[in-house]
């Protein structure tokens, strides 16, 4: 009867101090195999953590920015899309689409105002200021030789 009394107050005295070092060693499973792993190829750990810092570290709009605007012709070609798109279609139908045609619309403009020069203020006007903005801005671009329609 001793004897049992021992195995079951050592239990009891070792299970609270094994069981969360083995929960532990369960969950980080991973993390120990990718240490183990590191260990093994440095050079490759090494390169893998430069890859993992400068994916970080780019940023897209900068490379964006570096492009520069899209070509004259590809943006005329995108406002007649546009155009017919704001114009009639599935867009009358639906207004959060007509919102995103006109958005992508003034964008276009922008865009090809700045590619040839002109001056354009769709960006802080709001409402009807921004439809006869539009339409002024629509008159120098074809003022300039681009054809909208």
């Amino acid at each position: 009867m001793a004897l049992a009394h021992i195995a079951v107050l050592t239990a009891a005295l070792v299970l609270p101090l094994t069981v969360p070092y083995a929960v532990a060693v369960t969950l980080r499973r991973d993390e120990f195999r990718r240490r183990r792993a590191r260990a093994d190829c440095p050079a490759q750990a090494r390169a893998l953590t430069c890859l993992d810092r400068d994916i970080r570290e780019f940023d897209p709009a900068t490379a964006l920015a570096r492009l520069g605007p899209p070509p004259i012709e590809w943006l005329a070609q995108d406002l007649r899309r546009l155009d017919r798109q704001r114009r009639g279609g599935t867009t009358v139908e639906s207004g959060l689409l007509q919102a995103a045609v006109l958005r992508a619309y003034d964008e276009r403009l922008c865009l090809a105002c700045e590619c040839l020069g002109l001056p354009e203020n769709l960006k802080p006007l709001d409402g009807l200021d921004r439809e006869i903005e539009r339409v002024r801005v629509e008159g120098a671009l074809e003022a300039a030789g681009l054809t909208l329609r």
